[in-house]
């Protein structure tokens, strides 16, 4: 697997994390991807075969682009054979204003956009090994459609907050960080996001042990849970296996084994 991300412009530091590409073997996709929950909303445009998710009815074809929201547990997808993704990372709290599109709490979503007129020029400079310039034209495209939310209203001041706190604040002082009241951060929050601020504090806590134990997998769940604001490791390892389906230590031994075949920097896919 070959990855890299691009940070964006400043411009649009307040709505999108950052733009990447993932270049995954035949081989590598064999037995599926398993894609771990974290705290953004994933735009997905993928080339050079065909993507379908698992379900309980069986595999789902997915059409280019299509998105992968917050998500309580992990999914799986299958593709034919070698797949090159363009994904544009961005912040639950923006990403329905930058496209205009009504708030979702769907895992993994279909959605019409004009966006989806990037799939050809994209699909011609991915083969042509052109894919600096493929993730610029992405960020063009977004640049010139930037959301209307203000990167330092309500919002963008609460995210900033969270961000910072990496998920450990509590709700009335999310508020506070944004001026505002809690009822009103929870209103404006969830008709933005689709999810309330607790929901995504505990993703984003989530999303820090996860990277922590791919990285360290030696690394004390005591001393994680103390610096992540959970109540005990028992209650670190509860909300884990929420998110994840396994044990921080099951999750451990697989980071084990995965980094032989994965980059450190992209923990989101996870071979199943």
């Amino acid at each position: 697997m070959q990855h890299q991300e691009v940070e964006p412009p400043e411009a649009l530091s307040t709505t999108i994390k950052c733009f990447w590409h993932t270049s995954i073997d035949s081989q590598e996709i064999a037995m599926g991807l398993e894609v771990m929950p974290d705290s953004y909303t994933e735009i997905i445009f993928y080339f050079g075969g065909t993507c379908s998710i698992s379900t309980e009815e069986g595999l789902q074809p997915l059409p280019s682009p299509f998105m992968v929201g917050l998500l309580n547990r992990p999914v799986r997808f299958q593709a034919s054979s070698h797949l090159a993704i363009v994904g544009v990372r961005c912040f639950p709290w923006t990403v329905f204003d930058l496209l205009g599109l009504p708030p979702s709490n769907d895992g993994v979503r279909v959605f019409e956009h004009p966006v989806a007129q990037l799939q050809a020029p994209l699909a011609q400079l991915i083969q042509a090994g052109r894919v600096e310039d493929a993730l610029a034209l992405v960020q063009h495209y977004f640049l010139q459609m930037q959301s209307r939310a203000a990167a330092g209203g309500l919002l963008g001041k609460a995210g900033a907050a969270m961000q910072a706190a990496s998920g450990t604040l509590p709700v009335s002082q999310v508020a506070e960080a944004a001026h505002t009241t809690v009822r009103t951060l929870e209103r404006n929050f969830k008709q933005a996001a689709g999810y309330t601020v607790k929901d995504v504090s505990s993703l984003m806590r989530f999303e820090q042990v996860r990277n922590h134990l791919w990285l360290h997998p030696g690394a004390t769940l005591a001393g994680l849970a103390q610096e992540l604001g959970y109540t005990d490791q028992a209650h670190l390892s509860r909300e884990f296996k929420r998110y994840s389906g396994t044990t921080p230590a099951a999750f451990a031994r697989k980071a084990k084994r995965g980094q032989q075949m994965l980059p450190n920097d992209f923990v989101a896919f996870v071979q199943a």
